[in-house]
């Protein structure tokens, strides 16, 4: 026989569990304190506009619908993306606190700057969300049509040359170093604090070159910039016409751009594989290929420990380049 008070702990108990489920949107219910239970915020350090930040805000969307809470991206930029490397690597490792960056702000930057962390150390990599090309563009009134005269002009004419770069310790800084060095020329560094920082640069013609990671596409396409070559092993799908470096004589500098999601050491396996199986989904939906597409990008997945060696192959590289042409932060 059931006692009345087995009766009152059973609804007691009852009771208990119904108010620990939430309801999400989406008719989607989760265990109340199961991650996610609030907004995760995506940290990226660079202004708007830039190819992770494009990246960034094309998975947002998926991800929100896949994890039931929004993402949140929180562009901190400046110090080339370490202000917001070190705020994550702060940051309590519970799932709810993002880095979306390029991987050299993790590989290359710890060779240039003087860092209060180890990015290596103290991130984990979740996932790669693709990878991006890197594009030689010019400002419209450029005494130079092509890379030849490109390198011509920089020959005859020493200390004129400029050239724009996300910051020091980006990717198109250390592609532009890199070409300079195999076209056997100089130029001033001019760092802006983004891509899209960059863009509005060139536009103005504050600068005579830049590599760029396909934000320039518009501007290409309506005549108001340059593209003079791609410095990828093929040409970009979109610009069919423009060569690559080594087509135009210049070897040795084919460089592609990984961007990827990271959390801050400690984090749950639990929430990390979860992450990892949203941004998967996330990478394969129309929307975001297509964006991606738009700057010559590809929505390539790479799991944690494949982005992990991914990672270590680009750091051998980028610091060999650093040490090899003694690139110096001004």
């Amino acid at each position: 026989m059931t006692s009345s008070i087995d009766i009152s702990r059973r609804s007691a108990l009852g009771v208990v569990a119904a108010a620990a489920v939430l309801a999400i949107p989406g008719g989607r219910l989760f265990a109340q304190g199961a991650w996610p239970s609030k907004p995760v915020r995506m940290v990226l350090g660079y202004a708007p506009g830039g190819g992770s930040d494009v990246m960034a805000r094309a998975v947002s969307q998926p991800l929100t619908d896949s994890l039931g809470q929004p993402i949140i991206v929180d562009n901190k930029p400046g110090a080339s993306g370490n202000i917001a490397t070190v705020e994550v690597t702060r940051a309590a490792p519970d799932g709810y606190t993002l880095l979306c960056a390029p991987t050299t702000q993790i590989t290359a930057n710890p060779h240039l700057f003087k860092m209060s962390s180890n990015p290596t150390a103290d991130l984990m990599p979740v996932a790669a969300l693709g990878r991006f090309q890197h594009h030689l563009i010019s400002k419209l009134d450029a005494p130079f049509k092509n890379v030849k005269e490109l390198i011509e002009y920089g020959r005859a004419n020493p200390g004129k040359l400029t050239y724009a770069s996300p910051g020091p310790g980006t990717s198109p800084h250390l592609v532009a170093e890199a070409f300079l060095s195999a076209a056997k020329i100089k130029a001033l560094h001019v760092p802006y604090r983004g891509s899209g920082p960059v863009l509005q640069a060139m536009l103005g013609g504050e600068a005579d070159f830049a590599i760029d990671p396909g934000v320039s596409f518009p501007m290409v396409r309506t005549g108001k910039l340059n593209m003079l070559a791609i410095a990828s092993a093929k040409r970009p799908a979109l610009f069919p016409d423009v060569p690559t470096l080594l087509e135009s004589g210049v070897p040795n500098v084919e460089f592609d751009a990984w961007v990827g999601v990271w959390v801050p050491a400690g984090t749950p396996a639990d929430v990390i594989t979860r992450l990892n199986s949203s941004l998967s989904k996330a990478l394969v939906t129309p929307a975001v290929k297509e964006k991606y597409a738009s700057l010559s990008g590809e929505a390539l997945y790479l799991d944690a420990a494949a982005f992990k060696e991914a990672i270590a192959r680009e750091d051998r590289e980028y610091s060999a380049l650093i040490k090899r042409l003694d690139i110096k932060i001004q």
